[in-house]
């Protein structure tokens, strides 16, 4: 019965994060655009099911991983993340540098463009924050990796959202919705364990 369920987990995490995929390669908009075009748009797709898996890596949710092989995975995948979103804007970039101008100066008129460019900068910051993590201290990295979570999170979602292009809507709407709720139920059960944990002020 354990093994049905954990299977079943995985096989319901593995859609969410493959149907867009497999869904936006059906997209007849892929027809008018070259490779490196889709590289990265299919490399934004990948970053945005990469930021659901992170916050239930951490708190434990997958089943068959040990607490420590979690948390493991989380820093691949961060790393992993950091690659997808460098792959994303680099081509971009690549085929259309104007644009990208735009968008990292904070002046497209794009209205996706700024919460792109701002859960880049955020994921960035973690990535370097996370080098530097024990110089940080353990109460300084949980509140500054909580507030950049927010933000990419925030970032992402609605970067996606707004964009209209080779993602189906429902399945990106929904991938969205997970993404937002996953991260949010992770950050709302460390501050519940934090204000247990911590002693009342008399």
């Amino acid at each position: 019965m354990r093994s049905a369920k954990v299977t079943l987990i995985w096989a319901a995490l593995a859609a969410v994060l493959c149907v867009p995929i497999v869904l936006a390669a059906a997209s007849p908009l892929l027809e008018w655009r070259g490779p490196v075009y889709i590289l990265a748009g299919f490399a934004g797709i990948a970053g945005l099911g990469l930021i659901l898996v992170q916050p239930l890596l951490i708190a434990g949710y997958l089943p068959g991983l040990s607490t420590f092989r979690g948390r493991r995975v989380h820093h691949w995948i961060g790393a992993t993340l950091v690659a997808a979103v460098v792959i994303h804007v680099g081509g971009l970039w690549y085929t259309s540098p104007p644009d990208m101008i735009d968008a990292l100066s904070f002046t497209s008129p794009t209205p996706f463009s700024p919460f792109g460019v701002v859960a880049m900068w955020a994921i960035f910051a973690v990535a370097v924050l996370a080098v530097l993590r024990r110089k940080l201290g353990p109460r300084a990295w949980r509140i500054v990796h909580m507030t950049l979570a927010a933000i990419i999170v925030a970032g992402v979602v609605v970067h996606a959202a707004l964009v209209e292009g080779a993602m189906e809507t429902v399945s990106k709407l929904i991938l969205c919705a997970l993404v937002v709720a996953a991260a949010m139920t992770v950050m709302a059960g460390v501050l519940m364990r934090r204000r247990r944990v911590t002693p009342r002020a008399r």
